[in-house]
């Protein structure tokens, strides 16, 4: 009886391993949103916990930017939006806003740690890797994980407070980016929601607030799950967030990147 069981358990593992392995194909296989050809991603979105893999077939996308020496390095702390999930990285809005900012005259080289289903709990986990690179400034796009799990707020501000205090005691200068949860999320999302504005007040950080402003939750400019946005969608948040890294850029150049 005892080998029967440990046959019967031995197929059901194998069974839900191949089930696994075709849902994952179903999930990530095929050509972005736009038609461009998307590398197999790792399935996830908000709550996946799975990391975001972004490598992308040689002579895809735009040509490599030549970042001069010296120049600032910005990183970027986030989650699947960061991430660009489902989208080749070229068409994420870090990588967008290197872009433009590099034609304008403001180049600097990108450093990025976005992971989806990451939560502000993952962001300080990952910190101390990104203080590794000495960046110039830290753009935190985090807590939209938080939120949507109920993560208690308590909790989420205190992780925001440390990823804010660890990057200013290294010298990094801080972009926070502003989340807002669905309001049938009654008077947890009131509270959350103002929470950023709050600490972007008292720390004197600089602050977009809302920054998927007019791409969250419209269903053209995300992808089938709603939650991911489109590369058009990608163009929008990089819209939202370019004016006030342009800024922090600037003040950082001026000051001779100190």
């Amino acid at each position: 009886m005892p080998r029967f069981a440990d046959r019967f358990s031995t197929l059901v593992c194998v069974a839900l391993a191949v089930a696994a392995v075709a849902a994952g194909a179903a999930c990530s296989g095929g050509a972005g949103s736009d038609g461009g050809d998307a590398q197999p991603r790792a399935p996830g979105g908000f709550g996946s916990g799975l990391d975001e893999l972004q490598a992308e077939p040689a002579g895809d996308g735009p040509a490599p930017l030549e970042i001069p020496a010296g120049a600032p390095v910005v990183c970027f702390l986030g989650d699947s939006i960061g991430a660009g999930l489902h989208l080749p990285a070229h068409q994420a809005f870090p990588a967008v806003l290197q872009r433009r900012l590099a034609a304008e005259g403001l180049a600097f080289e990108r450093v990025s740690s976005c992971e989806s289903g990451r939560t502000t709990s993952g962001g300080l986990t990952a910190l101390p890797w990104v203080l590794r690179s000495e960046p110039d400034l830290i753009v935190i796009e985090l807590g939209g994980n938080d939120g949507l799990r109920g993560v208690p707020l308590g909790e989420v501000e205190a992780n925001l407070r440390g990823l804010i205090e660890g990057a200013r005691e290294a010298g990094a200068r801080v972009l926070l980016l502003g989340m807002r949860l669905p309001p049938n999320y009654g008077e947890y999302a009131s509270a959350f929601d103002a929470l950023y504005p709050r600490l972007a007040e008292e720390y004197g950080v600089a602050f977009v607030p809302y920054f998927m402003e007019g791409v969250g939750a419209v269903p053209e400019l995300n992808l089938p799950d709603g939650l991911h946005p489109t590369a058009e969608g990608h163009e929008r948040l990089a819209d939202a967030v370019q004016d006030a890294l342009r800024e922090l850029l600037s003040r950082v150049s001026s000051a001779g990147g100190e």
